[in-house]
């Protein structure tokens, strides 16, 4: 079991980044928010898991243990796989989503894309003993504040070379593609923002 990596950051992608750990590039899957803490050449810590298949080996990154421990128990849960656990902690902090496990926030849930009403609802069932209350996570370190999707796109583009200009001008075009009140998977919406921008 790799717990966490530390090492320089060689490289930033939209969906992860490689740690370099002495001439050996270790690649990470982590959430924008965890992607939007990471600077290329920079020394960084990350807490891992890795995610063992058949024909795969896969290490996910997170900013601290807390969301790692969380992204462990969430798939133990039935139909969810480390995709969607990510996505979770993508969309949620570990506290947003035990308080939503906690009072049975089916909504909250929701808003996670891949989650629908019964999924939502067969992650609460699954998980109420098992994420406990929120407040009561096994890392001290003070929360962070959530970053708005636009934030955690306008950092992995800036990370990715781009400059804050041609990224708030890219933000701006998917804004206006939005209905009023969506929120965007931050993925996809990066994903969109870089295509738009290689057609500049």
């Amino acid at each position: 079991m790799i717990a966490h990596l530390t090492g320089t950051v060689a490289g930033i992608g939209p969906d992860g980044a490689i740690i370099d750990i002495g001439g050996v590039g270790m690649r990470v899957n982590t959430t924008p928010g965890t992607l939007a803490t990471l600077k290329p050449g920079e020394t960084a810590t990350v807490a891992t898991s890795l995610v063992v298949r058949e024909d795969s080996l896969t290490l996910f990154g997170f900013a601290t243990d807390d969301e790692r421990n969380v992204f462990e128990l969430l798939q133990t849960a039935t139909g969810v796989g480390p995709r969607l656990a990510l996505a979770m902690l993508a969309v949620h902090s570990p506290d947003a989503l035990r308080r939503a496990v906690a009072t049975e926030d089916l909504n909250t849930l929701t808003m996670v894309p891949g989650i629908g009403k019964k999924g939502a609802q067969r992650i609460v069932l699954e998980m109420k003993d098992r994420l406990g209350p929120p407040g009561e996570s096994a890392d001290a370190r003070p929360a962070q504040p959530r970053q708005t999707w636009r934030d955690q796109v306008q950092s992995g583009l800036t990370n990715l070379g781009w400059s804050a200009r041609d990224a708030d001008q890219a933000i701006a075009e998917l804004e206006a593609e939005l209905e009023p009140g969506e929120i965007p998977d931050v993925a996809a919406a990066l994903r969109a923002a870089l295509r738009k921008l290689s057609k500049q």
